[in-house]
């Protein structure tokens, strides 16, 4: 390629990364770096006393926060079950509908449809599919299914459905993102490698195992990411059908640092709390990085 058509290719790529870039800047950066600023401090909303530098006064109180020591493990939790649950539900989910039927474009449409409905409504409604007793949807359903050897449980008031409840609703509500992110990976695919692999004499399985899988190696290693990084956010479900509870059962780092800073207004703690947060999930996405690492696809 020409030297002027690489600088243009440059300006055009720099032209066209400046709004993400300024929206990093101004969204992200200078956020955490005000939050790293604050969490030195002992600054409280509403306190008469003058904000003072404290050091690392408020790390120490929340590494011995009971609350938040539940939150650290309810996120690692979280996300070692939902994001593989997640991640294979939405690849068997696109190797479905990726087939050439009629009707296809519809299941499409109906898996997709909870990522666009707002997570208030979908926590609203699920509150009602885990309703306690036997009149409860789930419960209920459960009783047919088990021949009436199923007993009714209050989900999400008990310390140990209230998270898998969680964890059900968000894979419910989630999976449709990721996978129209595999199906789109899966129609790239070029057709010429499935012609030559059957010429071969390559079966259904010997196809989804050596050209499949690996075509979609990249895609994969994204939705992981993303997935991860969601998980970690987790935050409209907690906040709409638990408060946190029962006991901590299901209380997350977002739910205690919103908890802290605006319903407690401590606001250099829960500035604190942010920082670790950002740090965990920086150093876990960096460590998938480095044990995942991404492939040029064949063409």
């Amino acid at each position: 390629m020409p030297p002027k058509l690489k600088t243009r290719d440059r300006v055009n790529a720099w032209f066209f990364a400046l709004p993400a870039l300024f929206g990093l800047f101004c969204f992200v950066l200078i956020p955490f770096l005000l939050a790293v600023v604050l969490s030195f401090t002992n600054l409280r909303l509403g306190s008469p006393l003058a904000t003072e530098f404290i050091g690392f006064t408020q790390y120490q109180r929340i590494m011995a926060d009971t609350a938040f020591l539940h939150a650290l493990k309810n996120n690692m939790l979280f996300a070692l079950i939902a994001v593989p649950l997640q991640t294979g539900l939405a690849l068997i989910l696109a190797l479905l509908i990726n087939q050439p039927l009629r009707g296809m474009s519809l299941f499409r449409t109906f898996f997709f449809m909870p990522v666009v409905f707002p997570l208030s409504l979908i926590a609203v409604v699920w509150i009602l599919l885990f309703a306690p007793g036997p009149q409860g949807t789930l419960n209920s359903m459960l009783d047919v299914i088990t021949l009436g050897i199923w007993q009714p449980r209050d989900f999400l008031h008990d310390p140990h459905w209230a998270l898998p409840a969680i964890t059900l609703t968000s894979i419910w509500q989630g999976v449709g993102f990721q996978m129209v992110i595999l199906l789109a990976a899966l129609q790239a695919i070029p057709t010429a490698l499935y012609e030559a692999a059957s010429v071969d004499g390559a079966n259904k399985r010997q196809q989804l195992l050596y050209i499949t899988l690996p075509q979609l190696r990249n895609a994969l290693i994204f939705v992981v990411l993303v997935t991860t990084i969601l998980a970690f956010r987790l935050f409209d479900q907690v906040q709409i059908m638990t408060q946190g509870g029962p006991l901590y059962a299901t209380t997350t780092v977002m739910y205690e640092t919103v908890n802290t800073a605006f319903a407690s207004q401590q606001v250099a703690k829960g500035a604190a709390m942010t920082v670790v947060f950002f740090t965990i999930v920086l150093f876990l996405t960096l460590l998938q990085r480095a044990i995942i690492k991404q492939e040029k696809v064949i063409e």
